[in-house]
């Protein structure tokens, strides 16, 4: 059999509307913009993959435009001529001559395993080892700022059977305002749904050590990133303190910063983010050294569409353990797709097809329609 090349790599910029605003510590977004990559391969398959960021530069190091130039720039030239079937030895030219861009890599990497998977009728999740499970649970974001207004969206949400893990994402108000927003919708929902909170960095650590011991007491289930990344020393004191677990989240950008971590013991989770380690065989790498240390997972997003929130699933599937479910609601929150068939929500679970590839299409009609230019 004559060797399969990668002929073309293309990433275009797409805007999609929000359902509504989404409230950040760092960032509201009023749309979500996605970076679409495919690869074209002298077979005439095509993969498709996605590189998405929360916010922009207001988050991290890359953005839509900078994930785009760089793929259109520096990283579609190393693939061109390369064996589409390597995925390992493409990946390896990347991280070679391109330091970081790790939101890039992983949406090359996804539209790879997708074309791979086309190519031997498999899915994604088959490549990458095999999966142990059909679906996933599923958290929803309350993002709105408004304790009414969150406290029915849950409610609404419970009763649909579409989510009953709720994470609030606090940090941008007065802690004891944020403190008293996130007890008033636990007491409002009691048993009925876990209520976690994500502060992305937003405190010091003076004002978590009290902010940890108050969500911890009042039934408050998980406590992602309270103070910033640099702080390793702090992160591993509130670690130590907090009643409530601790989940490292911008702490992770590379699989090496897990490494770390888990060295320091400064978080008890960890979140994985395909975006943020370069993509799904390099979240898998996380996660092994995760369960190495005994340190539980929990399955994040960068409210990716549906073709980034597959790819995640994929690998999140071949887990052994999720202990805290996922955050894959990230086509939920938009109000269009580019995909002909989105990804199916039901009994909290995304459930992933068995079907080649990722498993999805894409519309060509709606990804021009939203595409920027």
């Amino acid at each position: 059999m004559s060797q399969v090349l990668i002929e073309r790599v293309s990433a275009v910029i797409v805007d999609l509307p929000t359902i509504r605003p989404h409230t950040l510590a760092m960032h509201t977004l009023h749309q979500q913009t996605l970076v679409v990559i495919r690869v074209q391969c002298s077979d005439a398959i095509e993969g498709i993959g996605e590189s998405t960021t929360i916010g922009g530069l207001a988050y991290g190091n890359e953005s839509p435009e900078s994930i785009k130039q760089n793929i259109d720039s520096h990283l579609a030239p190393l693939l061109v001529g390369q064996d589409a079937a390597n995925i390992n030895a493409a990946m390896l030219r990347l991280d070679k001559v391109v330091k970081g861009n790790t939101f890039a890599k992983s949406g090359l990497e996804s539209a790879l395993l997708d074309a791979q998977g086309k190519r031997m009728g498999l899915a994604v999740s088959e490549l990458l080892g095999g999966r142990v499970r059909d679906s996933l649970e599923v958290a929803w974001t309350l993002a709105s700022g408004d304790t009414g207004r969150d406290i029915a969206e849950a409610q609404h949400m419970l009763d649909l059977r579409r989510h009953r893990i709720f994470k609030l994402k606090i940090g941008a108000n007065p802690v004891e305002q944020d403190l008293k927003h996130v007890i008033a919708i636990k007491h409002a929902l009691g048993d009925r749904a876990s209520v976690r909170v994500d502060v992305n960095q937003s405190w010091d650590e003076s004002r978590a050590i009290r902010a940890c011991q108050v969500l911890g007491n009042n039934g408050i289930d998980l406590i992602e990133q309270p103070i910033a990344r640099i702080n390793r020393a702090g992160q591993v004191r509130l670690n130590q303190r907090s009643p409530a677990p601790i989940m490292a989240d911008e702490s992770i950008e590379s699989v090496e910063d897990a490494f770390s971590l888990a060295a320091d013991g400064a978080a008890s989770i960890f979140a994985l983010k395909i975006a943020k380690n370069g993509g799904p065989r390099a979240v898998l790498r996380t996660a092994a050294i995760a369960e190495a240390a005994g340190i539980a997972l929990y399955g994040g997003t960068m409210l990716e569409g549906a073709i980034g929130t597959l790819a995640s699933a994929h690998a999140f599937l071949t887990l052994r353990q999720l202990s805290w479910g996922t955050e894959l609601f990230g086509p939920l929150l938009l109000t269009e797709d580019i995909v002909t068939e989105p990804p199916v929500y039901r009994d909290f679970a995304l459930h992933v097809p068995r079907t080649p590839g990722l498993g999805l299409s894409l519309d060509e009609e709606r990804l021009a329609f939203f595409t920027r230019h």
